[in-house]
């Protein structure tokens, strides 16, 4: 199961990605969230743990599998019978700066939950997108 958005943004790459990867001000930019924690300091890298909690969702706990600065990063969260893994990325080409958002649920739960909450799933990435986007559009 694959939820996924793409926007424009009126931002350079640089400014969308600053905005991206301040994983922690998530909240401040969307009601999707409530709390973001790095656990470990420092930057966003492979390896660095992140703490969510969202509404009517349980608190997870993400690990980044792949950054490529400034294009994209990839965090994976799991548990018994699922694997939620998300995709952000900076696009760059002809149509200018562009956001996409995307996460995909594996395994016998995660595909169950996936369907049932596919709605849910679409509006958050919505709020997140539209949030990360007018922080960058500021910020330009």
């Amino acid at each position: 199961m694959r939820n996924e958005t793409t926007v424009p943004v009126d931002a350079t790459p640089e400014a969308l990605w600053s905005v991206l990867v301040d994983v922690e001000s998530w909240p401040e930019l969307t009601e999707s969230m409530t709390a973001v924690t790095k656990v470990d300091p420092g930057p966003l890298r492979v390896g660095s743990r992140v703490r969510t909690t969202q509404p009517r969702l349980p608190k997870a706990e993400w690990t980044v599998t792949e950054l490529v600065e400034p294009e994209r990063f990839t965090w994976v969260a799991s548990g018994p019978g699922y694997r939620s893994t998300a995709t952000h990325e900076v696009l760059t080409g002809p149509g200018g700066t562009r956001l996409r958002l995307a996460i995909e649920q594996t395994g016998p739960l995660g595909v169950l939950l996936g369907r049932l909450m596919t709605g849910m799933v679409d509006r958050y990435i919505g709020l997140e997108a539209a949030g990360l986007k007018r922080r960058a559009e500021q910020a330009a």
